[in-house]
């Protein structure tokens, strides 16, 4: 009597670079980075509080000291919104950090896969993470009583520059996190993403601050992001004399793209360096 036995296919090297394999590759990889909250569900609950807690800190006490609540509310949300795009950063670099020190990385690049689905999934999951943050962003500028004043068309074009800035962040913090290699290094680039985030527009109008700052500020791409979804909200703020205030919603394009334009093509050139 004989057995047959049922055998897995094994996939070849041009199996591997079919589009089908290149999606289920890329879908593994994002439900990886998913069970990784599941898994570490403190983590993720203290990346959606935290902004809420900077919202709330400069909402109350700073705006609250100033006697102008209710319009600083309004003028904040939408420069909250774009910093905590901005502050996604440090945990995109740790998350990748952690799997080259550990070596998942080339563990991945030596499977039958396509290399570039560690990437994608990373990014993929990313996305979710930051849409999940901007929605509960949103629903706490709203409890304190932010509005945004546009039709639904306004209110999607703002999420949708602040998600194009989240990915152009994306792309900045996989690669610095493929130089770095390390996660102690994260702590090196928590100290530059702070200030450049805090020179920005978020929290002040660049018209309060010295000519020279207020430049500075206002050609911050962060700022662009920030001046043109408080313009598609309708909140207070957008309006100024400079060419950069005049055309931010060009710039909240403009900006993201040049970024993607250069840390894309070389976050996937160094990725594909790594095992040589």
């Amino acid at each position: 009597m004989t057995t047959t036995h049922a055998t897995t296919p094994v996939r070849t090297a041009a199996e591997s670079s079919g589009l089908g394999w290149a999606l289920a590759d890329s879908w593994t990889m994002t439900r990886r980075e998913l069970a990784r909250w599941a898994r570490q569900p403190v983590q993720v609950v203290v990346g959606l509080v935290f902004p809420v807690m900077l919202l709330l800190m400069f909402g109350y006490l700073i705006g609250g000291g100033r006697g102008v609540d209710g319009e600083y509310v309004e003028f904040l949300v939408p420069g909250m919104l774009a910093l905590t795009m901005a502050f996604g950063l440090e945990s995109t670099m740790l998350a990748v950090t952690q799997d080259l020190d550990k070596g998942v990385v080339d563990r991945f690049r030596s499977m039958p896969m396509v290399s570039s689905a560690v990437l994608v999934g990373r990014s993929v999951a990313d996305m979710l993470q930051s849409a999940a943050g901007l929605v509960v962003m949103i629903g706490a500028g709203y409890a304190i009583g932010w509005r945004w004043h546009g039709g639904p068309a306004s209110f999607l074009g703002a999420v949708g520059l602040l998600l194009l800035f989240r990915f152009a962040m994306l792309w900045l913090g996989i690669q610095l996190a493929m130089v770095a290699g390390r996660p102690e290094m994260v702590q090196a680039v928590q100290i530059l993403v702070w200030p450049i985030g805090f020179l920005s527009n978020a929290f002040a109008t660049p018209e309060s601050m010295p000519d020279w700052l207020g430049a500075v500020v206002e050609w911050n791409p962060m700022s662009a992001t920030a001046t043109a979804v408080r313009d598609l909200f309708g909140n207070p703020g957008a309006a100024g004399g400079s060419w950069a205030a005049e055309h931010a919603g060009l710039l909240a394009v403009l900006w993201p793209v040049a970024l993607l334009a250069v840390f894309f093509p070389l976050a996937v050139r160094r990725f594909a360096r790594l095992s040589h």
